[in-house]
């Protein structure tokens, strides 16, 4: 018994001719960036309340996510509504909280 090739039909195929897909242009996929970096425990409490709205309005949402909606809104403002909002944010000391122990690696 032989196979069946691809061009022979078989009883359960279409003969119909089979269409293109022309779907629209697909959206360029964008690189991912990953970054670390440390906040304070107040402002960590406000992004998770930020997380429960979102939930509570039927729209759940990552941190990654409403950090960047944060973004963006940022962007639309204009330098003075910018600097303000920046004005309300104070400099935080760089590196790792004291208390955090580093992984040490072994070669």
């Amino acid at each position: 018994m032989r196979a069946r090739s691809e061009a022979e039909p078989d009883g359960n195929a279409s003969l119909s001719p089979a269409k293109p897909n022309r779907s629209p242009r697909p959206s360029p996929k964008h690189k991912l960036v990953r970054d670390s970096f440390t906040i304070p425990k107040s402002e960590y409490v406000v992004l998770e309340s930020l997380k429960l709205r979102a939930a509570k309005l039927a729209r759940p949402v990552k941190k990654s996510e409403v950090l960047r909606a944060g973004v963006v809104a940022l962007r639309a403002m204009n330098d003075k509504a910018f600097v303000a909002a920046l004005s309300g944010v104070p400099s935080l000391k760089t590196g790792r909280p004291k208390g955090v122990p580093t992984v040490k690696s072994v070669t």
